[in-house]
């Protein structure tokens, strides 16, 4: 059986335990050799602690453990000193971020028998790269995990000023690499978001940001050719136990998790937590956003009432970095994972959605949570699944009013009407139906429209109207007629609600 580097981020252990690796040296050579200040931007548990402990052992010429890679013949095997800093695992809510970084150049420097004079950040890293480029002759191989955590732990409204504080921390320490560059053979830094302001990004204008574009797409994640070539036998395994095809199994793993993309679109990348975990398990369940989301992140969305993110429309601008003081929920969506590119449609449009089942499934599930104060949704979302099926309306709408029910009136009452929308919506996302939220037509602006493989139910809510003026809104408007030719039956259903509850309905089956 295939050992799978389940939580190995160092490279030394995973080869060691003769673990799969999914080969990217070639990628690496191309990095190292045709770049030399390098930051790059992917979702946490994508693989960049795993890339940042590639390099190092690379850098410190570990040829033994690149036995049989790509790159075991394509270069010349030097030492090189390293310095590599992580802040991927540090808790900095328990630490202070200024003596945590103080404490990590002073353990690098006592590793390489240096005793630092100087007293400073900023002057302390200075130092230390200056001696250790004297001392070896050659330029030194700088490397920085997570960059960013010190900020993204604080992103809380109430939290703000420590962020600002820890982003003036890491200001002191990278403002003199810009005067260290003939002192330097390598700068690789990783984060999930690229914050503006930092004054890496602003002083060291060489910093070639590689996230995203053509020339490193794949350099991780796992693409569709990795898989089959590297766990075929594994998948054909999983697909015996579970009944499946072959191709029947690959194709339920890539609509579960592939999909994501930093080039236009193009270039899919499975995500490889999900993908081990789901080898591991043998079982298609939600992987990687059980490994950590942020509740600020949730918050934000429904503070805001965004709770359709299937396609949404961004400029290339709003992709990049962004303001602390003005965080933009859409940018953070993306560059922590929620979201990737679906495609580009022209020269500063990309179109962004979920990138799949993984991801869409479980941020409605947990948006849905937030909107109706519900964690155990399982029973009430299978239950509406059966009252679909059935056509039974009137059960159908008393679960909803179960959903409702745990609201607080003083959250609800502020926001009535995009309430009902918002948990009809994410009901039916979450039931796998194709669901709209306010559609425009020729005449206006549908409530919320659902679509099955044979049935379309369009929704006109009314808070404290009528059912004639609902049904009569939706006749008036013709919501029907842009599914007339859809070959399905349709539902017109009218909907009356008042003090958080479905008071009445009227449904007309509109036949064409």
């Amino acid at each position: 059986m295939q050992k799978y580097s389940l939580g190995i981020q160092s490279f030394r252990e995973l080869r060691e335990q003769n673990c799969v690796y999914v080969d990217k040296t070639q990628y690496i050579y191309n990095l190292i050799t045709q770049l030399k200040c390098t930051f790059l931007s992917h979702p946490r548990r994508f693989g960049k602690s795993l890339l940042i402990s590639t390099l190092e052992y690379l850098f410190q010429g570990r040829q033994d453990l690149f036995k049989g890679l790509w790159i075991e013949d394509k270069i010349t095997w030097e030492e090189h000193p390293v310095l590599s800093f992580s802040f991927a695992k540090a808790d900095f809510h328990k630490m202070d971020f200024e003596n945590y970084l103080d404490s990590k150049i002073e353990e690098h420097a006592k590793h390489f028998e240096i005793v630092l004079q100087t007293k400073t950040i900023a002057s302390k890293i200075e130092e230390l790269i200056i001696t250790l480029s004297k001392r070896y002759q050659k330029g030194v191989v700088l490397l920085v995990d997570e960059y960013d955590k010190p900020i993204t732990e604080f992103l809380r409204k109430d939290d703000l000023a420590i962020a600002d504080r820890n982003r003036e921390t890491m200001r002191l320490f990278y403002s003199p690499l810009k005067d260290l560059d003939e002192h330097l053979r390598f700068l690789f830094l990783t984060g999930v978001s690229k914050f503006s302001k930092v004054s890496i990004f602003s002083d060291l204008n060489h910093l070639e940001d590689i996230t995203m574009g053509r020339r490193f797409p794949t350099l991780l994640g796992y693409t569709e050719a990795e898989i089959t070539h590297h766990f075929q036998e594994r998948i054909q395994e999983i697909a015996d136990i579970q009944a499946l095809t072959y191709e029947k199994c690959f194709e339920t793993m890539r609509l579960w998790y592939n999909g994501y993309s930093w080039n236009k679109g193009k270039d899919k990348v499975y995500n490889p937590t999900s993908v081990l975990k789901f080898l591991s398990d043998m079982e298609f369940q939600n992987y990687w956003f059980e490994t950590g989301t942020p509740a600020f992140l949730v918050d934000m969305l429904k503070n805001k009432f965004l709770y359709n993110l299937e396609t949404i429309d961004v400029s290339s601008k709003r992709l990049g970095s962004f303001m602390l003081e003005n965080i933009d929920e859409i940018t953070l969506l993306y560059q922590t994972g929620y979201l990737t590119i679906q495609n580009k449609e022209d020269d500063d449009i990309y179109t962004l959605g979920y990138p799949n089942k993984e991801v869409r499934d479980s941020m409605n599930h947990y948006l849905l949570a937030e909107y109706t104060c519900q964690q155990d949704l399982k029973p009430s979302v299978r239950d509406i699944f059966r009252c679909m099926q059935k056509r039974d309306f009137e059960q159908l709408f008393k679960i909803m009013n179960g959903l409702f029910g745990e609201i607080p009136y003083q959250i609800f009452d502020a926001k009535q009407e995009k309430y009902y929308h918002a948990i009809i919506f994410l009901t039916f996302r979450l039931l796998g139906y194709y669901a709209q939220a306010e559609p425009s037509t020729s005449k206006g602006r549908i409530d919320v429209v659902v679509e099955t493989k044979d049935v379309i139910f369009i929704f006109e809510f009314k808070v404290n109207g009528t059912l004639e003026e609902a049904m009569a809104q939706i006749h008036k408007n013709r919501y029907y007629q842009r599914y007339e030719g859809a070959g399905k039956e349709i539902y017109l259903m009218a909907v009356v609600c008042q003090d958080k509850e479905i008071k009445e309905y009227k449904v007309e089956q509109f036949f064409s």
